[in-house]
């Protein structure tokens, strides 16, 4: 930053930080009060007298390369957010005492998992877990209860757990690129498909109470 159009308390404060100075420091070498040097940092939108912006662009002008570095890097916006980690949302869904699984296609070998969609930004995850549910296996769910969140561990993906009812819908594999079976599983049996020490732990617990 090369000029500064118009101080304002938060500018000069920025300025103070940049050459680390207290405020009867900072207000000795504007010839300022202390107290004027206090109430910019109560408040950050005040603008100072025509006299004190003067004092201000001379103290800045007169700055070294470090201190001009240092108040660029103060008073320069948070870049924006241009991208959204990687997110999936987990439908957990149970019918009696059986829960759905699909079996996944790999690149090497066959995977028995829950539903699951990205979630892609600005879209809800509960919406994505009842949409995914249906348009791979046929059937329509409702969430019960959000299970949690975590890093996946062979995926590291974020993963959005849900606990879904089953509403209506016999299971069939409509999406035969990505999944090579669809099925209702006894939920005692889960262990047989999906090791135990890859499922969720929030996710075992819930589906205790339906076995």
């Amino acid at each position: 930053m090369d000029v500064v159009d118009a101080w304002t308390g938060q500018a000069a404060c920025a300025l103070q930080a940049a050459l680390r100075e207290s405020n009867e420091g900072f207000a000795d070498r504007l010839g300022v009060a202390v107290r004027t040097v206090a109430s910019w940092h109560a408040n950050p939108d005040i603008v100072p007298r025509p006299e004190i912006q003067q004092a201000l662009d001379t103290t800045y002008e007169n700055a070294s390369p470090s201190v001009r570095r240092r108040f660029d890097r103060l008073t320069r916006p948070p870049a924006a957010v241009t991208a959204q980690a990687l997110r999936v949302a987990i439908a957990v869904v149970v019918r009696g005492s059986d829960v759905l699984l699909v079996c996944r296609r790999g690149d090497a070998s066959l995977s028995w998992q829950f539903p699951a969609g990205v979630v892609k930004p600005g879209a809800a995850a509960e919406a994505v877990t009842v949409q995914e549910a249906h348009a791979e296996t046929g059937v329509h769910c409702a969430v019960r209860q959000h299970l949690g969140s975590r890093l996946h561990p062979v995926t590291g993906v974020m993963a959005d757990y849900y606990l879904c009812d089953h509403l209506t819908g016999d299971a069939a594999n409509l999406d035969v690129i990505e999944n090579a079976a669809v099925q209702w599983v006894p939920i005692r049996e889960v262990p047989r498909f999906i090791p135990p020490d890859r499922i969720y732990p929030p996710v075992l617990h819930a589906l205790e109470e339906y076995a």
